[in-house]
């Protein structure tokens, strides 16, 4: 989905809004599974937003942004390293992996997986209180069908 060659959005099929919020939460809930320390996900729910080059009306996409805060401040390392262990064995590529320019040095994860036509952004907030994951998974660009427009919500 971040393609180096192209910013181009991916195609991820026809689908309603609703359907397509549905597809993204299942997302959501198999990256938070491999998170694999106990803690407590917010209760973010998607959200719709524009496919930049295409029309409004007929195509879409899904945000989902949601934290993950551990039961331990210091099991907020262990999640993250197990995130990037583990999301490549489950169809995710790692794009981009590191700490950002910010003053609290936020280790950034971000991975695509071509499957879901889906991208998720971790952020791994330490200096945060309470310590937290921040999680933002967005989907490819959706057309409704035939005859349908875009719900938002």
């Amino acid at each position: 989905m971040t393609d180096n060659n192209s910013d181009e959005i991916p195609f991820a099929g026809t689908s309603n809004s609703r359907d397509a919020s549905d597809a993204m939460e299942k997302v959501s809930s198999g990256i938070y599974d491999l998170i694999g320390v106990k803690g407590k996900a917010s209760d973010n729910r998607p959200g719709v937003s524009d496919c930049s080059d295409k029309d409004a009306k007929t195509h879409f996409r899904i945000f989902h942004p949601w934290s993950f805060y551990p039961a331990s401040a210091s099991d907020l390392d262990v999640a993250m390293e197990r995130l990037k262990r583990e999301l490549p064995k489950h169809g995710w590529e790692i794009v981009t992996y590191g700490p950002d320019t910010s003053k609290n040095k936020n280790i950034n994860l971000v991975a695509d997986n071509d499957n879901e036509k889906s991208s998720v952004k971790i952020t791994q907030m330490s200096k945060n209180d309470p310590p937290k994951l921040s999680l933002m998974v967005v989907s490819g660009c959706y057309k409704v069908p035939d005859g349908e427009e875009v719900e938002r919500f």
